[in-house]
């Protein structure tokens, strides 16, 4: 399936929820893992603001590339976000839409660095 690069270098990036496992399974609660290194996935849902408009993202990143402190309103930086669409059908009924990946979520609170992505 076809991966969108997403350039954050103009787009301010803030932490809109922490860090939570993303679940595969919500019946069983499985938590789900990357297919290449078995790292578990968590979900960071950031404000990402650019071109005078303002988006709740949900970004998926494996847990080894979370870093620093991670609480609501932090500044943060998005390392090799791209944007991938989607489409299911389920009970009949279609569904598409389009799914955020980071290599890296990181904390810009204590490094001094505008809020601005990396």
């Amino acid at each position: 399936m076809r991966q969108i690069p997403v350039d954050t270098s103009a787009a301010t990036v803030m932490v809109a929820k922490t860090p939570q496992p993303k679940v595969r399974d919500r019946r069983t609660g499985e938590i789900a893992t990357d297919a290449e290194t078995g790292a578990k996935l968590m979900t960071v849902d950031v404000m990402f603001a650019a071109s005078d408009e303002v988006e709740i993202l949900s970004v998926t990143v494996p847990e080894t590339g979370i870093s620093g402190d991670l609480t609501m309103g932090t500044p943060a930086a998005l390392t090799g976000l791209v944007a991938r669409p989607w489409e299911n059908e389920f009970n009949g009924q279609k569904r598409h839409g389009i799914a955020f990946r980071a290599v890296a979520v990181t904390s810009l609170a204590n490094t001094g660095t505008a809020s601005k992505a990396a």
